[in-house]
């Protein structure tokens, strides 16, 4: 149906079929919730939850001493990482075995150190 001189970036050809419906995604677009098209419907209200900074304080200490406590375990995991990332080999293995010792932090900044950041073309 579209032709690629209509959209020339393959990847946001991919992203307007994904959204437009027209490339059924399971999971992502080709579900809709029959009560959603019900006349008169309105989504349900969502509270949202805030920590308190006392909460936010005691999960920043907790994350500063899992890290202080794996730290020689940490520096090899993410040199690891690194290393896996940059030779172009599956790096799975290497982030589960980081995740043991690491934080969801750290091994994101090791992948940055490794390929810089992603950044999506618009």
């Amino acid at each position: 149906q579209y032709q690629r001189g209509k959209i020339q970036d393959e990847s946001m050809l991919y992203e307007h079929l994904k959204h437009s419906g027209e490339l059924p995604v399971i999971g992502v677009n080709t579900f809709v919730d029959p009560k959603t098209l019900v006349d008169g419907y309105e989504p349900p209200k969502i509270e949202l939850a805030r920590a308190s900074y006392e909460e936010k304080d005691l999960q920043l200490n907790r994350v500063r001493k899992y890290q202080e406590d794996h730290r020689g375990e940490a520096e090899q995991a993410l040199r690891d990482l690194r290393e896996a990332a940059l030779s172009g080999k599956n790096i799975f293995g290497a982030l589960m075995d980081a995740a043991r010792v690491c934080s969801l932090y750290q091994m994101t900044q090791a992948l940055y150190e490794a390929g810089g950041q992603y950044r999506r073309n618009l």
